[in-house]
């Protein structure tokens, strides 16, 4: 059935292996396993849980529940919502917390339920997403964090590159480890977790450059895609297709480029900027943006171009090539769209196990 994304066990392992390997060379003896571009695919979150990643994390509530019979400790990526806290300390071991409200309200489900919920305080080291601002006084949220008898706080962290683009460097992280050395001899305490952030962090593995004291990240990108998040760069002994999205031809025909008429807006409410090449041999293909964007695709042969998308249509400019109806052409994606595919429940999954 298509379109479909063809998933690649082998290449996953060879990815994870690999990284999993870097990070233990590096003193990371804590690794995530982040899952959320699998929108909640529980046989390839279950292949990849088996390779050593010491805990499941994930953005939704709604995908950790599901992957509940995976036995590694589950983690919430995304702060929690006050409304969710109930559900939060139900199906979750730890989460990532930065407002106190919030922990104020998992601190009473958790007593409620008869539980000590942990908890990752986060720090915003100049990302300016999630995270208390790392140059205001933390040490009296630390002390009223501290006294919660529903909460364990097991450790620090920070997220780099996800909004603000700041790159992660050795002075960077080093902030997480001083504030991290600032808490324990304030509260005379041990934090086993210094979560040093995400793909975008395994460029400093690479160089030797991560900063003695973090020994956590949260790899997701990395793993499914094999590459950095900083730069963009391919990691050594990884794959970069694991996941390919396949599309079936549905009509080929020799038209003019350039639409006839007045043009107007498009099916999206945005006037189509096309330029005039004449006749073109061109293909559609039963795909849209309503499953990806067409920018976050690239056919596998090189002749091919994408010229436009409708919600449930994609076209193509053959060129020279001599592709038939029924035909199917094969992608590479990219993180964007592998989080589009793997949403849209109207793209299949195969596995190549």
């Amino acid at each position: 059935m298509y379109p479909c994304i063809e998933i690649n066990f082998p290449k996953l392992k060879q990815n994870a292996t690999t990284l999993l390997e870097l990070c233990r060379n590096n003193g990371i003896d804590s690794c995530f396993l982040v899952t959320k571009m699998l929108a909640g695919d529980l046989k390839t979150a279950s292949w990849l849980a088996q390779f050593g990643f010491t805990h499941l994390a994930d953005s939704r509530l709604e995908n950790l529940i599901k992957f509940k019979t995976i036995p590694l400790p589950k983690v919430l990526l995304r702060l929690p919502m006050k409304s969710e806290a109930t559900m939060v300390v139900k199906n979750v071991d730890i989460s990532l917390n930065s407002e106190l409200l919030t922990i104020f309200k998992l601190n009473k489900a958790a007593i409620r339920q008869n539980k000590v919920h942990q908890i990752i305080f986060m720090f915003d080291l100049g990302d300016l997403r999630e995270g208390h601002f790392f140059k205001d006084d933390y040490l009296e949220t630390i002390k009223i964090i501290k006294q919660l008898v529903g909460i364990k706080l097991i450790g620090i962290g920070t997220n780099l590159t996800c909004y603000g683009g700041v790159i992660p460097t050795h002075d960077i992280l080093k902030e997480l480890v001083n504030i991290k050395n600032r808490i324990e001899e304030n509260f005379h305490i041990n934090l086993p977790i210094i979560s040093g952030g995400n793909s975008s962090s395994i460029m400093l593995l690479l160089h030797k450059e991560l900063p003695q004291g973090i020994n956590n990240l949260r790899l997701g990108e990395s793993i499914v895609l094999g590459r950095e998040t900083a730069y963009g760069n391919k990691i050594p002994n990884t794959y970069a297709d694991a996941f390919l999205l396949k599309a079936e031809i549905i009509e080929v025909k020799t038209k003019p480029s350039y639409p006839l008429g007045t043009i107007g807006m498009d099916a999206f409410g945005e006037v189509p900027k096309i330029k005039d090449q004449g006749l073109m041999k061109r293909a559609l293909l039963a795909i849209g943006k309503q499953d990806i964007l067409p920018e976050n695709m690239q056919p596998l042969d090189s002749q091919l171009n994408i010229i436009g998308a409708s919600s449930d249509h994609l076209i193509l400019d053959l060129g020279t090539r001599d592709y038939q109806v029924g035909d199917i052409i094969t992608f590479t994606i990219n993180y964007p769209g592998l989080l589009q595919l793997m949403t849209s429940k109207y793209v299949k999954k195969t596995y190549l196990i």
